[in-house]
């Protein structure tokens, strides 16, 4: 089993994306599976998505039918302007290619009731 930033991570685990590669890579897995996609758009210095990111991998641990992932604005700026990421941190749900919802702050009971609404 990888380790949590991998491309390949494990069910139940939150898959960093460091690339642009990977991003397409993800997007498209959750295309084909069917599956509901949580992203996490984040960045090292925003004290709030350093505050969620435990609530974020404990959710992933939960609902090993969601594909988590986590994209650091700072490493993939172009990827968070093409999805109109402007505050932070930012979550969005995606199935079938399209944002299902989406919303900007450090909201764990939000964030839990998107997931379970969707999945």
């Amino acid at each position: 089993m990888e380790t949590i930033g991998s491309i390949m991570a494990g069910k139940g685990e939150v898959i960093a994306c460091r690339t642009v590669g990977s991003w397409k890579q993800q997007l498209l897995k959750g295309k084909q599976s069917n599956k509901l996609i949580v992203v996490d758009f984040t960045a090292t210095w925003c004290g709030p998505c350093r505050a969620m990111a435990p609530v974020f991998a404990e959710l992933a641990k939960k609902m090993s039918n969601v594909i988590f992932l986590k994209v650091d604005v700072d490493e993939l700026m172009a990827v968070a302007a093409e999805w109109g990421v402007s505050a932070l941190p930012c979550f969005m749900f995606l199935k079938n290619g399209k944002v299902v919802d989406r919303f900007v702050g450090a909201r764990k009971d939000q964030l839990q009731k998107i997931v379970l609404q969707n999945a």
